[in-house]
Order: C-alpha cells, then structure tokens, then sequence
C-alpha cells in the first residue's frame, strides 16, 4: 500500500494531526471518555499486553485476510464503527466516510446519531456495505422509521446499542461546555422535535432506559434484518443474546465513553469467544490502532474489529481520502501482520497464536 506523501504514515500520526485540525469542543468530544477516563487508555493498553506467538518457516507468499460474518464473505476483517456527528469532523460527514468505507472494501455502520440520513448514505456510497446502528429512543416511532429505512435503502443488519440507558458521566465535555451545534444535527433528533444546540447529556435523555431482552427478542423475531447486539463485556449478556435470537454482538465499552473502569473489549473478548462463539458472530472494539491488533482480535476469538475513532481523524484529515488512508494503513499492516505470524490465512488464527502477557 502507498500512502499520498502529504498523509500522516501512522494512526497515531492521525490522531495527531486530526487534533491540530479541529475546533477544541469536537476534538475533545471525539477523543473523551467517562469518568477519569481509564478505560479509554485501557482499551489501548490492552492489546498491548498480548503478545503474537510468532511461526517460521511457514509459506507465506499468498495470504487471504477475509472473513465470514453474518453468512457473507468479507475481504478484510475491518469494520467502521458507527459514531456520532461525522458532520463535525468534515462537511461531507458520513457521505464520505460511507464512500471510504466502501472503496476499502469495508462494512460502514451508521449511527442513529449520524448527520446524515440512512438513505443519504445508501445514495453517496451504492456499491457498499452498510450496517445501521440502532438507538432504543423514548419515542420508539423514530427508532421504528430508522428501521425501515434501512430495510428500505439496503442495510444488512441492525445493531443495537445497549450500553446507554443513560449517559455516560462525560467529565471532559462537563468541563468545556461543549454542546452540538445546530448546523450539524442529527436527522433522528430533529425527528424528535429537537433543534438549537444541545448537549450529550439532552441526547442522552432523548434513549429509552427500559429497554430489555424482551425487546431484543421482538426486534428479532420481527425484523428483516438480522439483529447485532453492541455493548456485551460479560459471558452472561452473551448467552443471553444468544438465547433471544441475535445474530452477532459487538464486544465493546462504547470507546470507554459510558461506564469508566469497565474492562477493555480486548480483556472481555476470550470468555466471551469460549462462552457463545460457535452460537453468534463476535465482533470486538476499542482501541484498535494497528494490524496487530486486528490479528489479535481474530486469534481470540473475534470475526472483525470496529475501528471508530481513527477513521474520524483520518476525516477531519483529509475527507474522504483521509478516511479511506486509515482504513487502507490497518488492511496492509494486518496483512504484513499475518505474514510474520506465520498464518497466511486470518481463518487460521486461533489461541495459540498469540500469548497474553501478565
């Protein structure tokens, strides 16, 4: 892979200069977690702490790094991740980052609180695949409309968020203030009659917290698209999720923004793999910042990895092409990665081909 001489050469490079970029109140709302923010560094950390078991002498000359999830061939493990307010980060906002996505050859899942519609996005990137993010709202026609969209404009799957039936406590967007400007509002809050500038903390309010695994299983029952649960860290949630009819779940700590000193997804993910993997699709996020990571991921038991933040800064970067360098950097290096592992083949990761450190 080549990258365009004027991009940065790293993720971290990204972040970096993403942070240069950006107005202060959407920098730290993109890069802000909850509490004393330790989950978020450990989320990073995490992966860290595990360490590839490398084999030699292997023929590594042709490698596959596809994946099956949800039943269909995928040629990367790699994922976008859906989060909030692209239209922060670029004007073209999830328009671009859906056509990145596709020209990765990358699944882009919209959120709920996208500034930009599930038909606007079908529309900029056709040939793509697309997944849409769901939030339970209070006024559950809204949830319902989303749903239909995505049926209508060629989603493959719902996820679920289940991770806030409130928010977060958000120290650092407490601390500057910060309210979403009213230029870049959602089309799911302007449904709810929302409109000027508001904080996470009104949007949060705006989630059904009665939200259970009955629900989940109706939405399941009911749906024409298979059902992704996000927001499993336990074993227990995940044979629940397997019991009441989901396809996947996403192991996650929503970026280390809800619920502060949770474990990262990296922690999580192995009981989680030894409890339900033969039963649902395991998707895992937080802190995915290079190819090793994703081969880590896979080895523990995970089908793909959501990358969220990294694809932002690449957009406050550069747009499009920004977006589309982040994802094309973590597709080679998981390729060299595989490589010097000795495993031609991402299907063939599995527990010994990593070692968790203490």
């Amino acid at each position: 892979m080549t990258l365009p001489m004027d991009l940065p050469r790293t993720i971290a490079d990204f972040e970096l200069r993403a942070a240069e970029l950006l107005d202060s109140g959407p920098q730290g709302y993109y890069a802000g977690g909850a509490g004393d923010e330790l989950t978020l560094r450990d989320n990073l950390d995490a992966w860290r702490r595990i360490a590839i078991r490398p084999r030699v002498l292997v023929d590594v000359s042709e490698r596959d790094p596809g994946t099956t999830v949800l039943g269909r061939r995928r040629p990367h493990p790699i994922f976008v991740a859906p989060t909030a307010y692209h239209g922060l980060a670029h004007p073209d906002g999830e328009r671009a980052t859906a056509r990145a996505a596709a020209a990765a050859g990358a699944v882009f899942c919209l959120s709920s609180l996208a500034t930009a519609s599930p038909a606007e996005v079908a529309e900029a990137a056709p040939e793509g695949e697309r997944w849409l993010q769901l939030y339970v709202f209070r006024d559950r026609g809204v949830s319902d409309e989303l749903v239909r969209a995505a049926v209508e404009h060629g989603y493959e799957a719902l996820v679920v968020t289940v991770d806030l039936p409130v928010l977060g406590v958000r120290d650092r967007d407490a601390r500057t203030g910060y309210a979403i400007p009213d230029a870049v509002a959602a089309p799911s809050v302007g449904a709810m009659g929302k409109t000027g500038a508001f904080s996470m903390l009104e949007i949060g309010e705006l989630i059904d917290p009665s939200l259970t695994w009955a629900d989940i299983a109706q939405l399941a029952e009911r749906s024409e698209l298979p059902v992704v649960v996000k927001g499993v860290l336990t074993p227990e949630d995940a044979r629940l999720a397997a019991e009441h009819g989901v396809a996947g779940v996403v192991v996650s700590n929503h970026g280390g923004r809800q619920l502060d000193t949770v474990a990262a997804g990296a922690d999580a993910l192995p009981a989680i793999a030894d409890a339900v993997g033969d039963r649902v699709d395991i998707v895992v996020d937080g802190g995915v910042r290079r190819g090793t990571d994703v081969l880590k991921a896979l080895a523990l038991g995970a089908r793909a990895v959501m990358v969220g933040r990294p694809v932002i800064w690449g957009l406050a970067v550069d747009g499009e092409a920004g977006a589309r360098a982040v994802l094309d950097l973590l597709v080679a290096e998981f390729d060299v990665a595989l490589a010097l592992a000795g495993v031609p083949r991402a299907s063939g990761l599995g527990p010994e081909s990593v070692q968790i450190r203490g």
